[in-house]
Order: structure tokens, then C-alpha cells, then sequence
């Protein structure tokens, strides 16, 4: 299971650095932008770094970071969108793709500590 985020968080940040490139260019979208890559990388790098982590604590910690940063880049990626910076063609797949790693990441965390429905509070990571 951590792996497949590892990867699917990597994926979403190599593909929102892409359609970056595609985003209508300006001193406003330029500052929006650079939010929203470094958003976009930071939910990868925050899942990266809590697959080393030190305890189950530890581990959810980083991955609640993780899921700070996936909700503001989807908050950015609204902003693009809503901005008609980019094509809908463009941001849309990002922003549903971004969404998703938000509900995994809070179905993991929920997972760790022990809040999840149906969820045994003895599960290992």
C-alpha cells in the first residue's frame, strides 16, 4: 500500500511540473504556480520521507503533512482553473487525481491512528 502512494504521489507531482508548462504565463499565474509545484512536490516528498519514518506516529505525521499539501494544491490548481489559465483538459485530471491522493492519504492516516470504521486499532504499517 505505501508504495503504490510513493509512486501515485511522485506521478501526480512529475504531471502537475508538466502542465505547468501549458498555464497561460503572467507576473499573477507565475506566483500561483510556483504554489502550486511547490505543493504539488511537497505531498510526494512528505510520503517519501514518512516511508522512513521511525515510529507508527511518526509515519502518520508525515503523511498528515502530506495531506495538508495535496489540499492546497488542489486549492491551486481551483484557482488556475477558475482563472481560465489553463485548459479545462489540462487542470481538471490534475485536480481529480489530487482529490484522490487526499482521500487515500486520509483513509491511511485514519487507518494509523485507529479512527476508521471497521478499522482494528492494532493493524500494523
Amino acid at each position: 500500500m505505501v508504495w503504490d502512494i510513493r509512486e501515485r504521489t511522485f506521478q501526480f507531482a512529475v504531471s502537475t511540473i508538466a502542465a505547468c508548462n501549458h498555464v497561460q504565463s503572467g507576473r499573477t499565474a507565475d506566483i500561483v504556480l510556483r504554489q502550486l509545484i511547490r505543493s504539488a512536490t511537497s505531498v510526494g516528498a512528505n510520503v517519501e520521507e514518512g516511508s522512513g519514518a521511525q515510529s507508527r506516529p511518526d509515519f502518520a505525521r508525515k503523511l498528515t503533512i502530506a495531506l495538508g499539501e495535496a489540499r492546497e494544491a488542489c486549492y491551486w490548481m481551483r484557482l488556475v482553473k477558475e482563472s481560465h489559465w489553463a485548459a479545462p483538459a489540462v487542470i481538471e485530471p490534475l485536480l481529480d487525481e489530487g482529490r484522490q491522493i487526499a482521500r487515500i492519504l486520509g483513509a491511511i492516516i485514519s487507518t494509523l491512528r485507529g479512527t476508521r470504521k471497521g478499522i482494528a486499532t492494532q493493524r500494523r504499517w
